[in-house]
């Protein structure tokens, strides 16, 4: 490592401090980018918190636009050096609602240490990055060796499309030679890795009836048929006996070429059950990332507690389906749509309503950002990166892939399996905020020359 290496690294030791004070003030706004449950304000607040902030940090012009769904962008730059490319830089302020309060040990908007990880609500989705971003630009200083573009996301959390409908009218102002998506992380504390496929969105409602109205189950139990019966039928058909995805017309077969995934790694990051077996074949890779996968989000029916004795004479259902790169997602729908009409039993009557598509992404790894990236990695973690698949969906990447064909795009970040983001009690570790702001600032290095090298 060069002298200048180990400056980086020592300057963003010592602003550490300053940034748990940062994550500690973003965490305390609660910006959760849906007015049903909490004030506009606060995502405001939000945006103006992390414009001064990147302003004092040495980016120009940062200021707060305002995107198509309502929601408002922090834009910033830095012009290049003479010959120098620009880099954007990607975060979003927007969190996830808490959930369920109690289901947290400590207050969800309140960062709290505990066994060595900072938690509460965004400290690693996004706010986690954000503060990263900011502490690799504070220890460059004066000397940023490339351009930067800055742009923080408002209702990313909300799938609104805000800001992928701002892109396209305004590519001048978000142009980069690459593109630093910090939305993602590393494979596990200590294992540098980017991302490089990310899985797509096809959700739909799908409504099952078959009666005028509830029926009293003693009188007409039998043969009266239940609606809601008719829809756990369709919905089972969508698995096999395994329990692995299968739907009419389309390819569950694929098979991941990348790093792999431990099975135990996984279930202990997805918190399974002891004693409950992950469903599906193939390596978990496989089932993660290159082929698609259906969750029933969420039914409408009687509830247990108030259900009365009868027939219900209709039911509904949202079903989410992940898809692989290669698949197209509206294809996707339509063939997830086919399948339940056709899967309903006895004649009951089957609506289908879809809703979002998103496509998946797969990054093109073969250019100079990545070879700068990989070597940022091996001085900060002593290990070269890694390549991993995301079974998440970010429709900005296919935006901005469209937009920019000539740009490398880059996932990266602070939110390694045991963040668990948008679950209860997220949390970061605050040596990945260090390691990866080290990381970025060595990338802005290497990558001035376009060589890495």
């Amino acid at each position: 490592m060069t002298d200048m290496t180990d400056e980086i690294a020592r300057r963003i030791a010592g602003l550490m401090p300053r940034a748990k004070a940062d994550l500690a003030e973003l965490v305390a706004i609660p910006s959760v980018a849906d007015p049903r449950q909490y004030p506009p304000e606060k995502c405001r607040e939000a945006a103006e918190w992390v414009a001064a902030a990147f302003a004092e940090a040495g980016l120009r012009d940062v200021h707060l636009e305002e995107t198509p769904d309502g929601s408002h962008a922090v834009i910033g730059h830095r012009p290049p050096p003479p010959g120098a490319p620009t880099v954007l830089l990607y975060c979003h302020y927007d969190v996830q609602p808490p959930l369920d309060d109690s289901a947290w040990t400590s207050p969800p908007f309140e960062l709290t240490e505990r066994d060595g990880r900072w938690y509460g609500r965004g400290t690693a989705d996004c706010k986690g990055n954000i503060v990263m971003h900011l502490t690799a630009l504070r220890a460059l200083g004066d000397d940023v060796p490339v351009g930067i573009k800055f742009v923080a996301e408002g209702s990313e959390e909300q799938g609104t499309g805000g800001l992928e409908e701002y892109v396209s009218p305004h590519a001048g102002e978000l142009h980069a030679d690459a593109l630093l998506i910090c939305d993602t992380g590393n494979a596990a504390v200590g294992v540098p890795t980017a991302t490089t496929s990310l899985r797509g969105l096809a959700n739909l409602v799908v409504t099952v009836s078959t009666l005028h109205g509830d029926m009293h189950s003693g009188m007409f139990g039998g043969p009266a048929p239940d609606a809601l019966a008719a829809l756990i039928r369709a919905l089972d058909s969508l698995r096999d006996t395994d329990g692995g995805t299968r739907i009419d017309g389309l390819d569950c077969e694929g098979a991941w070429s990348g790093v792999g995934y431990d099975e135990q790694q996984f279930r202990t990051d997805a918190g399974v059950l002891d004693g409950v077996r992950l469903t599906g074949s193939g390596t978990v890779a496989d089932r993660l990332w290159a082929r698609p996968a259906v969750t029933v989000l969420g039914i409408d029916c009687p509830p247990v507690v108030g259900s009365a004795a009868a027939i219900p004479a209709t039911a509904r259902a949202r079903v989410s389906l992940r898809v692989p790169p290669g698949t197209d997602p509206h294809a996707a729908q339509n063939a997830l749509a086919a399948h339940l009409e056709a899967a309903v039993p006895w004649g009951a009557r089957v609506g289908v309503e879809p809703e979002s598509v998103g496509s998946p992404f797969r990054a093109a790894t073969g250019g100079p950002a990545y070879t700068a990236l990989d070597r940022a990695m091996q001085e900060v973690y002593g290990r070269p990166m890694s390549f991993l698949g995301q079974g998440g969906s970010i429709p900005l990447c296919n935006v901005l892939a469209r937009t920019f064909p000539e740009a490398e795009i880059i996932l990266m970040g602070v939110e390694e399996p045991r963040c668990l983001i948008h679950a209860p009690n997220e949390s970061v570790d605050p040596g990945e905020i260090e390691h990866m702001a080290n990381v970025e600032a060595l990338f802005l290095r290497h990558y001035a020359n376009r060589t890495g090298t």
